[in-house]
């Protein structure tokens, strides 16, 4: 929480200035209160009329200070929250974007959706309802029993008595005895997001009836959930205004008492008796601070959990001119499982070298690839790019060098225009054009598209993401499987429109197909995690291991 007291610390003056006019609000709302007991009681003994006229308009003094200070209050205390808000969220975007690629390893979509929305909507809050109301409460309570006790030091004592009950007592041993509840909220959001993402699968199975039934019933157990969670704080409200009333009834009884004993003159009884009812208005919210408290701590908490990373202890390092990749003694396995996906994983890409990973299915092609572009961090071993750890290098400078295409790549609902200026912002429309020509994408720059490209095919995907790449053009080019829904012509006529876009770029092309790779100028043979051979396409063939092994089945399948 020492954070988020920082965020709040840094709002300093509009805090100030908050608790300024909160107090002032507090404390003109006792004054009428005190003026109105006063004037009700001095009224009954027919004092001279301007004693009523003058006693009349401090009332209406009081009545509009009351409501302008109320105003700014409200004003300036929301204002700090809203600023609150935007810290919190870009802090989080801050910490979020540079693992972004990592997060899905570890949280479902659901649960991330949970955490950026109803997490950091709980902390918004934690201005307003966690440190704002106590301060207030206490200056208008101190300031309250200063002033009773001109006229009776036992009843400000019973006020401050009462305060530390309903703002301290009844609400730490109500909240220790509150259960945490099963969040299934978010176990809804979780199920939800997954019903939609794969609602066509559930569709084809046969199974939407039986999911719509389970999100039912867990939308009947949030329900429950979030009635006896207000169901509690309506409690804790009840008790605090059950204490107050007590409190009050407390000092009625004793000011009833010094009246008749002549320690206290009955004009200012019924004033007494207006204040207490006034100031512990301003005491029963304060019965709900330590469940927002704790609300809040473990937001922040799971907020702190979803963008905790390992930090290097030096700056970040900017992209040399030279763009050899090297890996040494690579390891790589997914944290929930034992099985290592990559196992010492050892070669030197000179820069502007053309290298083909390929290998069978499943032998950490794409994992590969996916670490290249800090995707993923290795287990063990290091990646580096001109002689730097690739986790050092600044990201921005890193990206603004490389161009990836991936085997899924996302596309922004807009147009095919707004999809390709994402790979070059300044490109003009006759850039733009030529880029959709190489790649032989038959497209206006003003048709719209969908999002996720769900209105073009698979290959038409995979185009528009080559010219995307084309237009890009960065000194690194990383592509994974970047034809494999396209025909056996456009494929070619892409790959040779590849090659003549590559020179004096380094170059790695994850591949199933084994066509044309003789134009690279070395491959990589990737099984079960090793990298278990390398050379050029002819000395790969000569060696007759695993690469010429799925040639010959490769040109087998193709004459059938």
């Amino acid at each position: 929480m020492q954070e988020l007291y920082e965020m709040i610390w840094h709002e300093k003056k509009e805090m100030l200035l908050a608790l300024i006019a909160g107090t002032i609000s507090g404390l003109t709302a006792v004054a009428l209160f005190a003026q109105s007991g006063f004037l009700i009681s001095k009224a009954a003994l027919m004092p001279p009329f301007y004693v009523i006229l003058i006693l009349t308009a401090f009332l209406k003094i009081f009545g509009v200070a009351k409501s302008t200070s109320k105003y700014a209050e409200r004003y300036i205390s929301h204002r700090v929250t809203f600023s609150l808000l935007s810290a919190i969220r870009m802090r989080f975007f801050d910490r979020l974007e540079p693992i972004a690629n990592q997060l899905f390893l570890h949280y479902q979509s659901g649960e991330l959706l949970a955490r950026i929305t109803n997490d950091v909507t709980t902390l918004q809050n934690f201005f307003l309802r966690v440190v704002y109301p106590p301060l207030v409460a206490l200056l208008v309570f101190f300031g309250t029993a200063i002033f009773t006790a001109f006229f009776s030091i036992w009843i400000a004592l019973l006020l401050v008595l009462g305060f530390l009950l309903v703002a301290v007592i009844i609400p730490t041993l109500l909240i220790a005895r509150k259960t945490q509840p099963v969040p299934y909220k978010r176990e809804l959001l979780t199920d939800t997001t997954e019903f939609l993402y794969g609602f066509r699968e559930l569709k084809n199975h046969h199974l939407v009836a039986q999911k719509s039934k389970e999100l039912l019933h867990l939308s009947d157990a949030y329900t429950d959930e979030f009635n006896k969670e207000q169901q509690a704080l309506v409690r804790m409200q009840l008790y605090n205004q059950s204490a107050s009333l007590l409190t009050v009834f407390l000092i009625v009884t004793i000011g009833a008492y010094f009246v008749s004993t002549n320690q206290l003159d009955g004009l200012y009884l019924a004033m007494l008796l207006l204040i207490a009812l006034t100031i512990f208005e301003t005491a029963i919210p304060l019965a709900t601070v330590p469940h927002h408290y704790k609300g809040a701590t473990q937001a922040m908490i799971r907020l702190q959990d979803v963008t905790s990373q390992p930090t290097a202890n030096t700056k970040p390092l900017p992209l040399s001119n030279d763009f050899t990749i090297q890996s040494k003694n690579v390891h790589f396995s997914y944290a929930q499982f034992n099985k290592p996906i990559l196992k010492d994983i050892q070669f030197t890409i000179q820069s502007g070298e053309k290298i083909a990973i390929v290998g069978p299915s499943g032998s950490g092609k794409s994992t590969l690839f996916q670490l290249l572009i800090k995707g993923l961090d290795p287990t063990s071993g290091h990646l580096l790019i001109g002689g730097q750890p690739l986790a050092m290098i600044e990201a921005d400078s890193l990206w603004s060098q490389m161009s990836v295409q991936l085997q899924h790549n996302h596309f922004f609902s807009g147009t095919i225009r707004d999809n390709l200026l994402l790979a070059n912002d300044q490109a003009t429309d006759e850039l733009l054009i030529e880029a959709l020509k190489r790649a032989q994408l038959p497209k206006s720059l003003d048709d719209a598209i969908l999002e996720k490209g769900e209105n073009l095919s698979g290959g038409e995907r995979q185009r528009l993401a080559f010219a995307r790449v084309l237009l890009k053009n960065g000194a690194i080019w990383l592509l994974d499987e970047p034809f494999t829904s396209l025909d056996t012509q456009t494929e070619r006529a892409l790959f040779h429109e590849l090659l003549i876009s590559l020179e004096s770029r380094t170059v790695v092309l994850i591949t199933h197909k084994l066509d044309g790779l003789e134009k690279m100028d070395r491959i990589f043979v990737m099984q079960d995690g090793h990298l278990v051979e390398s050379g050029s396409f002819e000395q790969l063939l000569l060696a007759k291991g695993l690469f010429y092994e799925m040639k010959h089945i490769h040109m087998f399948d193709d004459s059938n």
